[in-house]
Parts: C-alpha cells; sequence; structure tokens
C-alpha cells in the first residue's frame, strides 16, 4: 500500500485552489503542499484580502507555480487567467470560502478574479467549497440561503466544522482540515479521467 511520502494518485489531475480572506488561510497551504505530494499540478489564486493573511511566495514556494490575484492577462498566456485557468482545472476548490465569496457566487457577481473564475468554471470543473466563519455567520439565514442555491446548482461542501474560532468563541464555523479537504478532493478527482488540458 503506497504511503503518504510516495503517494501520485493525482497525477495528471489540475487544482485551482482559491484562497479568500480568513485566518484559515494558512490551513490553505497545509492543503496546497498535500496536494502537489499527491502528484496534482496546483494553481493558486488568491484575493487582495487573502494576500493580507498570507503572502503569495509561500504558495509560489509550494507550487512552484506563480500565484494568479488580478484580473489583469497574464503576460505568458494571451487567454485572460480566469478562462486560461478554469479551463484545464479537474477541480476548483475554494479554502477558506468566506460568507462574501459564497454570496458572490450565489448571486453572480463578478468583481474579482475567484468570483469571475467560478462563473467560468460553470460546466467546466467541479466545485468543491470549504467554509470559513464565525458562527453566528455561518448561520445567518442569508449565509444558509446562499449555501442552499450553491448546492442546488452542484458546488459539494465540505465542512464547516465545530472547534475553536479565532474570535475565541467555540462553535460551527471552522474550516476542515486540510487532510478531510484532500480526500474529499480525491474522491471527485478520481471518479473521472483527467483532462490534460494544456499540459505538457
Amino acid at each position: 500500500m503506497a504511503g503518504p511520502e510516495n503517494d501520485t494518485s493525482l497525477a495528471d489531475y489540475e487544482v485551482l485552489l482559491c484562497v479568500t480572506g480568513g485566518i484559515a488561510c494558512y490551513k490553505s497551504a497545509d492543503l496546497a503542499s498535500k496536494l502537489v505530494g499527491c502528484g496534482a499540478g496546483v494553481s493558486v489564486a488568491m484575493t487582495e484580502a487573502a494576500i493580507k493573511f498570507i503572502a503569495p511566495v509561500t504558495f509560489q514556494a509550494l507550487t512552484l507555480r506563480p500565484v494568479f490575484s488580478s484580473m489583469w492577462v497574464n503576460p505568458e498566456d494571451y487567454r485572460a487567467d480566469h478562462i486560461a485557468l478554469t479551463e484545464k482545472a479537474d477541480l476548483m476548490i475554494v479554502a477558506p470560502a468566506t460568507a462574501n465569496v459564497l454570496a458572490k457566487f450565489a448571486t453572480g457577481i463578478a468583481d474579482d478574479l475567484i468570483s469571475t473564475m467560478y462563473l467560468a468554471a460553470s460546466g467546466t470543473c467541479p466545485l468543491l467549497v470549504a467554509p470559513a466563519m464565525n458562527t453566528r455567520m455561518w448561520n445567518a439565514p442569508p449565509v444558509q440561503a446562499n449555501i442552499q442555491r450553491l448546492r442546488e446548482w452542484g458546488v459539494q461542501f465540505i465542512g464547516p466544522a465545530e472547534g475553536k474560532l479565532a474570535c475565541r468563541t467555540v462553535g460551527m464555523g471552522r474550516m476542515s482540515e486540510p487532510a478531510d479537504i484532500l480526500a474529499a478532493a480525491k474522491t471527485i478527482l478520481l471518479a473521472r479521467p483527467p483532462k490534460k488540458v494544456g499540459k505538457g
């Protein structure tokens, strides 16, 4: 049986990891490392808020790829990033996913790279979302309504979990652990062959 040190089960798969603003961003770095460790190609996109919590260079070092944070065209690719990245992705993961980004997804607002990539990914690759927020925010009727709408559209969720939150309270809203998100990602990815679009 393959151990973690030689697990290549995700070789040939491309994952688009989208990181939004929250203290749980540090877990996203661990998730990126785990995905790469399983052989996946990982591209990372970050919101401006996420960059306030963790530096893009962290993800660059883990993935050996540039980090995307702008709607401007990548000078190395004539196609806009929100189109090119979603075209080749076998899975788009949003971790952590804030209440703000969930609201954008649910209402079709596309005012930054990640919310625009969500629309571009529609019908192109599956979406796995790992919410993270204060318990009261998680339980707020608008947030729950947005989640229900996204589930109806086929968006898959993992978590949140119950535990100690950044606000020093204990409750529902803690982002799922990277190992659990990796397991969910593997289930989604291995159910279909990799696209191999723009690879090689």
